[in-house]
């Protein structure tokens, strides 16, 4: 009993210290008595292992290796936020939640972290489950990821409910991503990209340990239960406070839209200084009756509103211009630039598209430029310093040729892209055209990727891509150390390809303007290779989504003798050329699907080929044309403000799957 009595104190101990350190910044003792604790702890746990318990503060350590994630339905959904952008959008905002309710009411201010939603659940006070977001209706218990992060309590303090739920941000800080980040470069691996990928990828690894090493971090934000301490929810995250969790100090209530306005705009100029990132500002309805009142749309609910901060931009100098080749031909400039931190990131390249672009800008080389992350992610030049400009500077001239074959480019009647039609000799060409056809999409032969392919190259195994279906097991071995297993599961790959539908095939080819969606209206109209290779111009845009562009790209590449060398080439190796008409279904006829977002259960290509099973299109895009929207995790704000705005219906996984099982 000594020693169960003695586990039990130091578990309590440890917690109390846990909290002081990483909750309330006021360490009570040193680093080396905290681990002394924690080693006697350990090693009593080890001798008693009758007494284990998850929730111990041994276990923050991580446990070892998981096969996957139980998925688990939500009680209460977790829906996403409608955004707005501008203060004229926040006073809409604030009228129609005058229009629904007479009484008096209150807002509740928080800071939007730029993080990964979390759903914690606990029960007589200890830990029991820690679920993502999902699609919103269920996602995945990573509980032993999370048991890893020290500022979420496996225990509470006090006075708390029986069974409750609290919802918050895991993120990174951004000292810890930057130390991250060093310690990768020591060991020369590739730096992470930015914080809130990391925090994601952390919480989906399958080993424990490997995201203890992770300095993630958690502000908890939304309580949820039958027996909450107050109908105020401002008031139950300060009980919550007092029960062990990490409330952002931040939060402030306000009776006015016009304080709630004035605080977005103290943290749109605050927010550097805060040491992890935020991309907005929630805005809620404090009293919880009146929440309920409001009630939710299909989307998101009517109670609460995201602010989202405009792009960040930083100003940076612009040092030289590459000009890349892709499969197509097609040359894009990129800038290169001095290396500057942009929202967590150090940026050195940005895309400059095209000619015209650089026209457009009026940029010069050695210009200080302003850039900023295009939708918070791709980085772009949106405007030139001119006060900075050195006065002997001279505008850029778009090169004659190409900078990899010397070819003479040109440029097409209504494309803004230069473009090498040296097809056949222009290595970036030939090695992008077979990186595009055995992609995922295409041919999906794996084993095979750019570093394989430039190998291949270099020692003269493929040129044209039927060149592939000639290779043996024997030509590889000689090419890889110990290239055994590599070999045959390249051989095992080309083979299987060779049961790839038409579709893919026909886009694997790499026509210029033919991407999944053509491919497969091609196919079905046409059944057949030799068909769409006798196609007239008429014959094509008769065909809905056809029009003079794809048309002429589909003739002139079927004029081209090498393309139908090519095309025997592969149908003698075996591979698919005619139509299989998988449609089991009209469920969807007629219906144009935008899908958006991440999925648990299902890839994004795998729900395309359900549209497609029951007869419905995909799209891209969202137009007036859209019928629906399929919304997964993390769909692009501006994709859900065009829904919104066109009223568009905006559907979950589970409501999609209602449907096609009708």
């Amino acid at each position: 009993m000594i020693n169960k009595e003695r586990i039990l104190f130091l578990r309590k101990e440890l917690s109390i210290h846990n909290h002081n350190y990483y909750v309330l910044d006021k360490p009570l003792i040193s680093d080396y008595e905290f681990d002394s604790l924690l080693e006697e702890l350990n090693s009593l746990e080890i001798n008693h292992p009758k007494y284990f318990d998850h929730n111990s503060p041994t276990q923050r350590v991580g446990g070892g290796l998981v096969s996957s994630f139980e998925t688990i339905n939500h009680k209460y959904p977790m829906l996403s936020l409608g955004n707005t952008y501008s203060e004229e959008d926040l006073l809409d905002f604030d009228k129609r939640i005058k229009k629904l309710i007479n009484n008096d009411f209150e807002y509740v201010s928080e800071l939007k972290y730029d993080g990964v939603s979390i759903s914690l659940i606990y029960e007589d006070g200890k830990l029991i489950q820690a679920i993502t977001r999902g699609d919103g209706t269920k996602g995945d218990n990573v509980i032993n990821n999370v048991r890893t992060i020290k500022s979420i309590p496996l225990e509470l303090f006090g006075n708390y409910p029986d069974k409750f739920e609290i919802r918050g941000e895991i993120f990174l800080p951004m000292n810890g991503f930057n130390k991250l980040n060093n310690e990768r470069k020591k060991n020369n691996l590739e730096p992470f990209s930015n914080p809130r990928n990391t925090a994601s990828g952390s919480l989906k690894l399958l080993d424990s340990s490997e995201v203890s090493k992770r300095p993630l971090d958690c502000y908890l934000y939304h309580l949820l239960g039958n027996n909450l301490p107050s109908d105020n929810h401002y008031t139950n995250l300060q009980h919550a406070k007092k029960w062990g969790f990490k409330i952002p100090n931040e939060i402030q209530v306000f009776k006015d839209i016009d304080d709630v306005n004035l605080f977005i705009k103290k943290w749109e100029i605050e927010r550097d200084n805060l040491g992890y990132e935020i991309d907005g500002i929630v805005i809620k309805i404090n009293n919880l009756s009146t929440q309920n009142k409001l009630g939710y749309t299909a989307k998101s609910p009517r109670w609460a509103i995201s602010y989202k901060f405009k792009a960040v931009q930083a100003k940076t100098k612009l040092i030289s211009i590459d000009y890349q080749v892709g499969r197509t031909g097609a040359i894009t400039p990129v800038a290169n630039l001095e290396p500057t931190l942009l929202a967590g990131t150090i940026v050195k390249r940005a895309s400059l598209h095209n000619a015209d672009q650089i026209l457009k800008l009026g940029i010069r080389i050695n210009d200080y430029v302003f850039i900023e992350k295009g939708g918070e992610i791709i980085p772009k030049i949106t405007s030139v310093s001119l006060k900075d400009r050195d006065l002997l500077s001279t505008p850029i001239e778009f090169i004659r040729n190409c900078p990899e074959c010397n070819n003479p480019l040109q440029r097409f009647d209504e494309d803004a892209k230069h473009y090498c039609i040296n097809q056949l000799n222009c290595l970036p060409q030939l090695k992008g055209k077979f990186e595009h056809f055995i992609s995922k999409k295409a041919l999906n032969i794996d084993g095979l990727g750019p570093e394989t392919i430039d190998l291949l190259f270099k020692n003269n195994k493929i040129k044209i891509l039927s060149d592939l279906y000639l290779l043996k097991y024997e030509y590889l071995l000689p090419l890889k150390k110990d290239g055994k297993k590599w070999s045959l599961n390249i051989i095992n790959s080309i083979e299987k390809s060779k049961q790839i539908s038409f579709e893919k095939v026909l886009f694997g080819l790499g026509i210029r303007y033919v991407g999944e969606t053509v491919s497969l209206i091609l196919c079905r109209n046409f059944n057949n290779i030799n068909n769409l290779i006798s196609a007239t111009y008429e014959d094509l845009i008769d065909v809905d989504e056809i029009g003079d562009r794809i048309a002429v790209s589909i003739i002139n590449f079927f004029k081209v003798t090498s393309n139908i060398q090519l095309v025997r080439d592969l149908y003698n190796f075996g591979l698919q050329f005619t139509y299989v008409n998988q449609v089991k279904s009209n469920l969807l006829k007629n219906m144009n699907i935008v899908i958006s977002g991440k999925f648990i259960d299902y890839s994004r290509d795998e729900l395309k080929s359900l549209v497609e099973e029951h007869n419905g299109k995909n799209i891209s895009s969202i137009s007036k044309k859209t019928t629906f929207v399929l919304s997964g995790e993390n769909v692009g704000p501006s994709k859900l403000k065009k829904a919104i705005s066109l009223d568009i219906d905006i559907i979950n996984i589970n409501q999609f799957l209602d449907i096609i099982n009708s």
